[in-house]
Order: structure tokens, then C-alpha cells, then sequence
């Protein structure tokens, strides 16, 4: 869906339609934290366990979707019934405006280095502010005594306060035409909340601060996906952006995995907290070092030396 965005929107305006298509992320856990609660509570009915029922009715809209868009959905504005010729015109003219000369190839694109670095970033993102929180998040409600169905309803405050803060970064993103502070200073924060949640003892500064963590930890991901796009163009966009989701991912394997083995070890949340606002720290270094690499100018050609005989 990145990768299809990218077909009708120039990098102008990219981050903040990016930004609306991922307030997705923030309104399915409003929205489905208390559904889920509420899904859960239909254990036995028609001989099936709540989780039964949680797969068949969370899982239902995703299958009936597909079907949605084969349907409504075109390949590219070029194919869009519902634009007029000159509307088809200026939105190519705008993307074909942003089309990079360099690293346009598929596989070249898979060697990429700087798809390689923000594949890094886009791993602690998820494995810290993403998962990290969402594990965890739960059972702080939890011990302050809130039942399974308010702690679904509680735990969706964050994510409330999620969507209008992701436009708004966005949207702040694409009219400063500058992306890699605006996914720097979102990790800063929430490596400083995570730091914060380690070493507390109180589970209300516990929340808020993994709180703050969630909110920002999403609103980094339109700029962060605009920036990569900016980088390739063509059929390299395509592999680039697969290789980049394809590492990032990987942190939704390696966040719950780091979080369970040092648990194991001592029993408390501190050691996997202080672990994942490292790995926090670490992308928001490691993007702020690309960008540098992306700033400074290109060397300059040598000279052609020509010997006469």
C-alpha cells in the first residue's frame, strides 16, 4: 500500500496521505482492543471458545476486503475511470517530476545500503514502539486493578490521541519538505519515555510514559516511509520498499522474543525496557547519520587525463 501510494501522490504531499492511510494502525487498536473484550465474552455461544470467535469476526472484514478492492481500486491513476484526462495529465507530470535517475534497477535497489539502514531504523521502531508497547501496555492496566473489558477501553487512549497527532506530523513533514528530524526527534522521545518506564515504580507514570512511546512511535511512520520512497524510483521502488517492510518486520519477531528471554531472567520489565529504548536510540542515530550522508554534496568528477603522444 506504500509502494500504491506513491502512484498518486508526489513527495509534496506524500507524508501526510501516508499519514492518513496509517491512521489505520492507531484506529484498529481504538477499536479493537474494546472489541476484542467484548468478542472474548462470547465464550460457548454456538459451541465455540471467545477466541474462536475473536479469528471469525476480526478475520471477516479482512477476507471481504480483498474482494473490495479487486473492485474499487485501480492499478494508477492512468487506469482511474473516474479522472477526467487532464487530471490523469498533471498527476503523471507531478510523480514523473520526483523520479530519481539513480539506483532504478530492481536489483540494485536490493543492494542499497541506505534501503538497508532505514530497513534497521524501521526494526527498532517496531520492535520497541510497536510491540514493545503493545505487549506491555495491557498489564500496566491491568495491576492498577482495571478489569479485562476497561483495560481494552483504556488502553485505546493512546491510540486516540494517536491520529490526529500522526496527521498533523505529517502534514508538518511534507510543508518543511524535511524528513529525517521529524523521524528523529518522535524515536528521541520515545526512547527517553522507554528509559523513563524502566526505572519507575509507579504503573501511572509507567503508562503515561509507554503512552507517549506508542503515539510517537506511530506518528514517525509516514515520514519514515517518505523518505525511503524519495530515495528510488521505478521498478526499484518496488523492491526497495519490500526490502525495507521485509528487515523492519523482523522487529515484531525480535521485540516480544528480547522482552520474554530477559523477563525470564530476573522477573521484571526493567532490563527489556532499558534494552528496547537502546534499540529506540540506535535507529534514531542511525537515521540522523543518513541524513547526513543524503546532505552532503556529490564529490566531484576527476578530471579526464588525456596523455599526448
Amino acid at each position: 500500500m506504500i509502494l500504491y501510494l506513491t502512484y498518486w501522490f508526489p513527495q509534496a504531499y506524500l507524508a501526510r496521505y501516508i499519514a492518513m492511510f496509517q491512521t489505520a494502525i492507531p484506529l484498529a487498536s481504538v477499536i479493537g482492543g474494546p472489541l476484542a473484550s467484548v468478542i472474548l465474552g462470547m465464550e460457548g455461544i454456538a459451541g465455540l471458545h471467545g477466541w474462536q470467535w475473536l479469528f471469525i469476526l476480526e478475520g471477516m472484514p479482512a477476507v471481504v476486503a480483498a474482494f473490495a478492492v479487486l473492485k474499487l481500486l485501480s492499478d494508477g491513476p492512468a487506469q482511474a475511470t473516474w479522472l477526467t484526462i487532464e487530471e490523469k495529465t498533471v498527476i503523471a507530470d507531478r510523480i514523473a517530476r520526483d523520479q530519481t535517475t539513480e539506483r532504478r534497477s530492481f536489483w540494485l535497489s536490493l543492494r542499497d545500503p541506505r534501503v538497508l539502514t532505514m530497513g534497521l531504523v524501521l526494526f527498532g521502531v517496531t520492535a520497541g514502539g510497536q510491540y514493545g508497547v503493545g505487549l506491555w501496555l495491557p498489564q500496566i492496566v491491568q495491576r492498577m486493578g482495571f478489569s479485562n473489558q476497561e483495560t481494552g477501553f483504556i488502553v485505546a487512549l493512546p491510540y486516540i490521541v494517536a491520529v490526529p497527532t500522526m496527521i498533523l506530523w505529517g502534514r508538518s513533514s511534507d510543508l518543511r519538505r524535511e524528513r529525517v528530524w521529524h523521524i528523529a526527534i518522535p524515536l528521541l522521545l520515545g526512547s527517553g519515555c522507554f528509559a523513563v518506564a524502566s526505572v519507575t515504580q509507579d504503573n501511572l507514570v509507567e503508562f503515561v510514559a509507554l503512552a507517549i512511546t506508542a503515539i510517537v512511535a506511530i506518528t514517525s511512520f509516514p515520514p519514515m516511509n517518505s523518505l525511503v520512497k524519495s530515495m528510488l524510483s521505478g521498478s526499484a521502488a518496488a523492491s526497495g520498499v519490500a526490502l525495507y517492510n521485509s528487515v523492519g518486520n523482523l522487529g515484531g519477531f525480535a521485540g516480544p522474543y528480547i522482552i520474554g528471554a530477559l523477563q525470564k531472567d530476573d522477573g521484571s520489565n526493567a532490563a527489556s525496557m532499558a534494552v528496547l529504548a537502546t534499540l529506540l536510540l540506535f535507529s534514531a542515530c542511525l537515521v540522523l547519520a543518513l541524513g547526513r550522508v543524503l546532505a552532503a554534496p556529490p564529490a566531484p568528477a576527476r578530471p579526464e587525463v588525456r596523455t599526448i603522444t
